[in-house]
This record gives structure tokens, sequence and C-alpha cells, in this order.
């Protein structure tokens, strides 16, 4: 690969063939969480709440408003007037607003609208013109400047805990922009209700492509996240969430359960393959690890790579994690975990409270990071984990990997090998993706693509190695039925 290409791939940018193929799909900006004023320390107090964030994706600026009847809106955060940003402007409803200069803009005292503390311009965030200019009170009056004046705002939507940005636009994109949002994908974590699901995010310092290429990567767990202790089944039980790879694979071997890490550590040596699949609302790849025991028995470990950043995984027998990979910039991605449980609710406090000691708020920037060798230690390397960087929470792990190669990987300096193969079918879809959207076309599907009837699944366990793929589908049919949010 060359320098050019690796730009190509990697660019987010407006205009970019990356940032033109990005805003074609759904993208995760903020969590619901981040604007309740017990859990932000950035938004206020319950009596008198922030409700307006900067955000930030794909190179671009932009304010959140979450409005008083629970409904959301998303706009450019710069004010048309002068730029001054208007993540700090004020949230008014219509009955307390003073209409100066309206003109013939159409107003309702339903409707609320955010104000410019620079000069006073209000801009309507609720009803069927949000982004609209509706006041400039510095102007004279009878003046129908507001009447031209309109702030971009953006498709916005709430599912599983996140709030979801549709941010392409023909003003943004040209005339290949979309006029109508697709629908989202078809995943369980959509379908869960709130009681079974928990939402987190954190910010990691290097490009969007090196880090979901690192968690889609099969191979790598038996090493980076190697423990070379097993902690006691009973103890991790379902605190599942909180020690990642500490639970049990499915099945057993002669009578024994095995956890994920011994498994990943014994076993080193997956048989990778790859099935394109597809249906309405995706195209992804389901990616298969299996770990011969032996001639009877295998490790099979199912996970998905849903374009164009999204893997789900297993977390264990019941649960799973799907993470979306947001692009902020060139050089920094915020990943959004939905955990799912096809069994019992999760406890959401408890999941929060195992995260927040490892975080900083209200960015959700990890505490580890490049300035403390993200909390290597030579002791542990020797006598616990592979890497040296933590036992709880494995997401260090990963921001090693992804953080460790630069804001941006220099991938013509790379050795691609057979463990990588997953890598190279995705950078070769992605290629064929830009290059389709930079010519206006849906990103093409890749060759030999399965339909899906069900949304994409995961499996982690023994099964007979001449029946696996049928043990496989037995595993996910067993995991639905327990769910009682799908009867």
């Amino acid at each position: 690969m060359n320098h050019e290409q690796n730009l190509r791939l990697t660019q987010v940018g407006s205009g970019t063939p990356g940032g033109l193929l990005q805003r074609r799909f759904w993208q995760p900006v903020a969590l619901v969480e981040e604007f309740d004023p017990m859990l932000a320390p950035d938004m206020g107090a319950a009596e008198y709440p922030r409700l307006i964030k900067a955000v930030r994706a794909l190179g671009q600026d932009f304010v959140l408003v979450k409005n008083h009847d629970g409904s959301w809106t998303l706009m450019d955060r710069d004010c048309p007037h002068r730029g001054a940003n208007l993540s700090f402007a004020r949230y008014e409803n219509m009955s307390t607003l003073r209409i100066i200069s309206a003109g013939e803009v159409p107003i309702s005292s339903q409707n609320t609208a955010i104000r410019c503390p620079f000069h006073g311009w209000a801009f309507q965030t609720s009803g069927d013109a949000p982004g609209q200019c509706i006041d400039t009170p510095a102007e004279p009056e009878g003046s129908t400047l507001c009447q031209h004046i309109k702030q971009r705002s953006y498709p916005v939507q709430e599912k599983a805990g996140v709030v979801w940005a549709w941010l392409d636009d023909k003003e943004t994109n040209g005339s290949e922009g979309a006029d109508v949002p697709e629908p989202m994908p078809e995943l369980d974590c959509f379908h869960a209700p709130a009681s079974h699901s928990f939402a987190f995010k954190g910010l990691w310092h290097a490009n969007w492509l090196q880090c979901f290429e690192v968690g889609m990567d099969p191979a790598h767990p038996s090493f980076l996240h190697r423990f070379l202790q097993d902690a006691d089944l009973q103890e991790t039980g379902s605190n599942a969430g909180g020690k990642q790879f500490r639970s049990a694979a499915a099945g057993d071997v002669a009578g024994e359960r095995w956890p994920m890490t011994r498994v990943m550590r014994e076993l080193h040596r997956p048989k990778l393959s790859a099935q394109a699949v597809q249906s309405d609302t995706l195209q992804g790849i389901r990616i298969t690890a299996l770990r011969a025991l032996s001639e009877q028995m295998t490790h099979v470990r199912m996970t998905q790579a849903i374009f164009p950043h999204v893997f789900v995984i297993p977390l264990s027998e019941t649960l799973t994690i799907t993470q979306w990979h947001l692009p902020v910039d060139d050089g920094h991605t915020y990943w959004f975990s939905v955990f799912t449980s096809f069994d019992a609710p999760i406890d959401q406090a408890a999941m929060r409270a195992q995260r927040l000691p490892y975080t900083t708020l209200p960015h959700y920037i990890p505490k580890a990071g490049a300035h403390n060798a993200w909390g290597f230690s030579p002791e542990e390397q020797a006598t616990r984990t592979f890497l040296g960087m933590g036992e709880e929470d494995i997401n260090v792990h990963d921001q090693w990997a992804v953080e460790s190669m630069g804001g941006l990987q220099d991938r013509t300096r790379e050795h691609l090998a057979t463990s990588d193969k997953i890598i190279v079918l995705y950078r070769r879809w992605l290629a064929r993706a830009q290059d389709a959207a930079a010519n206006g076309q849906i990103p093409p599907p890749l060759p030999a693509t399965q339909s899906l009837s069900e949304p994409p699944g995961t499996v982690d366990g023994f099964a007979p190695s001449e029946s696996w793929e049928s043990w496989a589908q037995e595993q996910l049919a067993a995991k639905r039925s327990k769910a009682s949010w799908m009867k």
C-alpha cells in the first residue's frame, strides 16, 4: 500500500471518498446519559439542566440539543452570523421567546429555539423547520433577514441508549448527497429493551480504521488479551460485562468448562474464514476462527464485522457487544459499545461503575494513555498478562495497540501475514465502496454474499469438529430462545 492509498482509505473529511461513504451511514454522536445532570458533570443540575452539547464527527463540529419534549436536534455548531460557538447558546421556549424580527417566518408557541449569546440570533430546534432563524434582534424593526437564514440541521434518532445522526446531505457532499436517510441496520441491540442493554463510549487518539481493524481481527485475542492465569468461573459469574474474556466458552472439554482466557492462551493458531453477509439494512462479514483442540473437538468463535465500522462479538454465552467506531476526525475515534443481554436484565449501574475508574468525564477520555505508558507494569507482564497493562478493563489493551501505531498508522511499512486475511478482505471492500460512493453509487456487496433472515449473531464455544457449523446454528437459536424480548 502506498501513502496515497492509505490516506484514501482513512480520511473522512467532507468531500473525500471516505467522507462521502461514511456520511451514508447512521453515526453515533452521543450517549443519552451525557444529558443526564445526575451522571454528566458538565450538564448542570436537575433544576437548571444544560440541554445543548458540542459534538464532533467526520471532521465537522455540531451542537446536539435535547428538547423539552424528548426529541433531539443536531445542527452545525458555528452561528451563521459571525461564527460563535452555539453549544453555549440559550435554550428557550417559544412561549417565552420575544420575536422581534421574524417577518414572515412561521412559528408556533409549541416550538423551542436556541439563541446565540453573541448577538441574540435564535434558531428553531423543534417543529418542522429545525435550524430556521426566527429572530435577529439587533436588526432594524421589520427586518426580514431571518427569513433567508437557516442553520444546517441533520436527522437524529435515539436507540439503545445512543443518539444517532445521519450526516449526509447535498450541501455537504454536492449533488451526490442523499435526501432520505437509510434505515438503521437490523441488529439485536436495537430490538432489546432498555432493561437488557447498556451503552458506553471512550475516546482513542487514533484514526478510525486502525481502531476498527484491531477489533475485527480474530487472531489478536490470543496474544493482546492473553491472561497467564484464569479467574474462577464462579467468581466471574454474572460479572462477565466487567471481566471481559473471563467467562466460560460454551460447552465443555471432558466435563470441564474452559474460560475464554484458557482457550485463547492454549489454542493460539486459529483457522480463519470469512463469509460475506447482507440483509435489506446491512452488509458485513461473518468471521469464523476455528481452534482445533483435537480431531474430535474444535473451539468455534464467530463474530461479525458490519460495514462501515461495526463489530459484534460474544462477551459470554448470553451477552454480546456491538461496537461502532465513530471517526471524530482523521486522528481521533470514539468507540460506542452497546452491551446486549439475551437472558437477565443488565445491572446498568454496576456496568457503569466498573468503567468509570478508568475514564475521565465529561469527554470519556481514558485515564491510561501514552502520557503514562498506558499503565504498563513489567511485573504484571511477567506474571499475570501477556501485555502488562491491566486485568480488569481490557479496553486499554486495544487502546495501546491502536494508539501506539500513531494517530494515522503508516501502512506502507506493514508486512501482512496469513492471520491478517480478514483485514485484507475488508480493506479491499472498503476501497471498492469508496470508489462507488465517489461515483454516486451504492456501496457494492462482497462477492458470494449470503442473505440474512435475522440479525447477525455471535458464538463462542466447543463443538464437534465434523459438525461445527450446525452446532453454531443451534447455539445461535438457543441464545435467541432465551431472550424474553424476542418472543
